[in-house]
């Protein structure tokens, strides 16, 4: 039978989330890390709650997201409204397929893959699941990586448009689908935040895991 490492919080034990210095959890004093001041908690207080709350406004931007307008392209001879989609197929029928393939996976791909990987992780820490806690931790530091790059969204929209502007002259203006897609963005960021990893090794694993 392999033995099951105990963890700090069976051991009275506190991780600070800013500093990592660990403390001894002493009922009724400061709830702030003697190193750097930061409240501590035993866990994130209503994680699952924050993150389901979070998770279930992102998908629902989503759908406007990708659906509405992201920009609205205006010249002296015509005038177009681009979906990120919309903008996806331009970029490859116009021969900027390295380009298309950027926009592609950095507006549709990578949000969309980090909601379903939260999903995932929410889902099985509110079942209390022991399956796969090592992968299920290595999945979240990645969701984490990737948050610190999600501007890079906001950034490809921002060159399309300069792109656009700079070849045609043409006047361009954000679309409603540009703030949704945007907030997508960054509530994303916040319900990565609001997860607590550790939620991943309460429960016991079973002997014969």
């Amino acid at each position: 039978m392999k033995p099951h490492p105990a963890s700090a919080a069976a051991q009275g034990l506190l991780n600070c989330h800013s500093c990592g210095l660990l403390s001894k959890n002493v009922p009724n004093a400061s709830d702030r890390c003697p190193r750097c001041g930061t409240h501590l908690h035993m866990r994130k207080p209503n994680s699952l709650t924050r993150t389901w709350a979070l998770l279930i406004a992102a998908f629902i931007l989503y759908i406007p997201a990708n659906l509405l307008p992201v920009m609205h392209t205006a010249s002296i001879i015509y005038e177009e409204d681009d979906t990120i989609m919309s903008g996806v197929i331009y970029l490859w029928t116009s021969g900027s397929w390295p380009l298309a393939i950027l926009v592609f996976c950095a507006s549709v791909t990578v949000p969309l893959a980090k909601l379903i990987a939260l999903t995932i992780l929410a889902i099985t820490a509110q079942r209390k699941s022991t399956w796969r806690q090592q992968e299920r931790t290595k999945l979240y530091r990645m969701v984490e990586f990737v948050g610190r790059w999600s501007m890079l969204d906001i950034f490809v929209v921002a060159l399309m448009v300069g792109l656009v502007h700079f070849q045609s002259l043409a006047t361009i203006s954000a679309g409603p689908g540009a703030l949704a897609f945007a907030s997508v963005v960054v509530i994303t960021m916040f319900a990565a935040m609001s997860f607590d990893p550790r939620l991943i090794w309460d429960p016991e694993p079973k002997d014969d895991d």
